[in-house]
């Protein structure tokens, strides 16, 4: 009976974390596009250095401060039931808030007083955008302790609806003041960034007003019952917060510094090193949101959803002999298939974008971007998507079930990882341009999926599951890939991309044959995944569209 239980528990755990990962696909796609169309857009109305300075820089900053002030404490509060003291919980999440404003007056004291300067003539209103991408950053902060709280009870469609209209304001707002006043410079972003996370973080604040004490919330037994409930307890006789939730967000944020720097290693050294300038800089974000267009949006929501399934499901640092063999065996195959997922359309990427990089930036930028480096960026891009697929999901197991201890030795891993990485792009930039940003990533993150490769497999080494099967391929699916990429090839050399419309078509004829060989050969071989595909994701996906 308790097998049972365990095992239904298990299925509800995967089941809504699969309509979690479908549902913030679809809101990616949303984001991914609206970027996408706003770059395109205000390309036409504002200057390359512009966009290299709010894209690059003034973004670094934000995420910067939103990253190392939360993301230790959203990894170690996401773990565990949600039948928990919450009081404690909310005590250390607020905690975030401060320690974001302290590290949003540091580093905009770095970005006003240490780093270069713009010319103001060329980017007006540069400290006013300092100021306010890091304000927005502490407003973001104020709403965290209501996301920990909705994401633990998967609450999909605040999350959708929150950010869908966060952003959409937002892109609104970029738009209408580019047209009316595209002499404003940075004022315009900067005010479209403070009214995306003040709606943003308004969403959550209202959908808990009405929530909490609601009779959906007493039927649900949820665990909140007033929003007073949320704020800081100073009163209680008991201690502040759960220790260990404090000592597990301490090594965790010892970690989100490396991980950060790891992640946003080529701003960082285009910030602090100078290797390119900001015209060059806005260049390389173009090419660099296009490469991650058809990548971010599905590799990112699969992996903050199905940590949340993994940190629910196992036990923090528990061997697999002494777990629930139940939830052990659904892990295994969980993981088996994301990792066969993500692999597919990883590969998937990388053969079509190598064919079509070209095509790809000549309408979206016209000669600005298909004529220079940006073609060979972006085929180099396309083979870092696929090992940003690939890691994604090995370290979204590894940081899922590893223990405090694992954690910190880890970090010595990251550490390094993280001089060598900035090492790497210094010299590989000069050497190379920009595509040498390109190249240090492709180490980092084959070095990152080595380490988590080794400890999956250790980890399920006295179990009978293997799966890091989920990482091997048919051979024919593999030859069709081969012939595809080949015939892509030869198309693009003799149609694209100065051959006229009629030429570009037939190649883009050529491409949709290739893709629907490719399609077809994966139904046929890779059934077990489809299966997984059908059942936890379109499934979910198709219920959210209907409802």
């Amino acid at each position: 009976m308790e097998a049972a239980k365990s095992k239904m528990g298990s299925e509800d755990v995967l089941r809504q974390t699969s309509r979690l990962a479908s549902s913030s696909a679809l809101l990616q796609i949303l984001f991914r596009l609206i970027t996408f169309g706003l770059n395109a857009f205000t390309l036409r109305y504002v200057s390359k250095e512009i966009i290299g300075i709010v894209n690059v820089r003034l973004m670094l900053l934000y995420s910067t401060v939103v990253f190392l002030a939360r993301e230790a404490f959203r990894r170690a509060c996401l773990s565990g039931s949600t039948r928990r003291n919450w009081t404690k919980t909310f005590n250390l999440l607020w905690t975030i808030v401060p320690l974001g404003v302290c590290w949003s007056v540091f580093l905009g004291w770095v970005w006003l007083d240490i780093l270069e300067v713009p010319d103001e003539n060329a980017v007006p209103y540069y400290n006013f955008g300092v100021v306010a991408f890091g304000l927005s950053a502490v407003i973001e902060l104020l709403g965290e302790p209501f996301w920990v709280l909705a994401q633990v009870h998967l609450f999909v469609r605040l999350k959708v609806i929150a950010e869908s209209l966060s952003i959409i304001c937002k892109c609104f707002l970029t738009v209408i003041l580019v047209v009316t006043y595209p002499h404003w410079g940075l004022y315009i972003f900067s005010l479209a960034q403070l009214l995306y996370t003040s709606v943003l973080v308004s969403c959550y604040i209202m959908y808990f007003m009405m929530f909490l004490g609601s009779p959906e919330a007493t039927k649900k037994s949820f665990p909140v019952t007033r929003m007073i409930s949320v704020l800081p307890n100073f009163g209680q006789d008991e201690e502040f917060v759960n220790w260990e939730e404090a000592k597990l967000t301490w090594s965790f944020f010892k970690q989100s510094f490396l991980k950060q720097v790891l992640t946003e290693g080529e701003r960082y050294v285009m910030t602090f090193l100078n290797v390119l300038n900001f015209g060059d800089q806005g260049v390389y974000d173009i090419v660099n949101n296009l490469g991650s267009l058809t990548a971010r949006f599905i590799f990112l929501p699969i992996e903050e959803s199905f940590y949340v399934y993994f940190a629910k499901v196992l036990e923090r640092g528990k061997d697999t002999r002494f777990q629930k063999q139940d939830d052990i065996s659904m892990a295994a195959a969980v993981l088996e298939s994301l990792l066969k997922l993500v692999l597919l359309i990883g590969l998937t990427i990388t053969v079509f974008g190598y064919a079509y990089s070209q095509l790809a930036l000549d309408l979206y930028g016209g000669s600005m971007l298909s004529l220079g480096s940006g073609p060979s960026l972006l085929r180099c891009y396309s083979l870092y998507v696929l090992l940003l697929a690939v890691n994604g999901v090995t370290e979204c197991f590894t940081f899922a079930s590893m223990c405090k201890e694992e954690v910190d030795r880890y970090n010595f891993v990251m550490l390094a990882l993280s001089l060598v990485f900035l090492c790497m792009s210094y010299f590989l930039t000069y050497w190379q341009g920009s595509i040498g940003f390109i190249f240090a990533n492709c180490f980092n993150m084959g070095i990152r999926i080595a380490h988590s490769i080794r400890y999956i497999h250790n980890y399920f080494a006295q179990s009978p599951y293997k799966p890091l099967k989920g990482l091997l391929i048919s051979p024919l699916l593999l030859v069709v890939y081969v012939i595809c990429g080949v015939a892509m090839g030869f198309s693009e050399v003799f149609l694209c991309c100065d051959k006229g419309w009629l030429a570009r078509l037939i190649h883009v004829a050529v491409g949709a044959l290739c893709f629907t060989a490719t399609l077809a050969t994966i139904f046929f071989t890779e059934t077990k995944l489809i299966h997984f595909v059908r059942k936890h994701i379109l499934s979910r996906y198709t219920k959210e569209v209907l409802k």
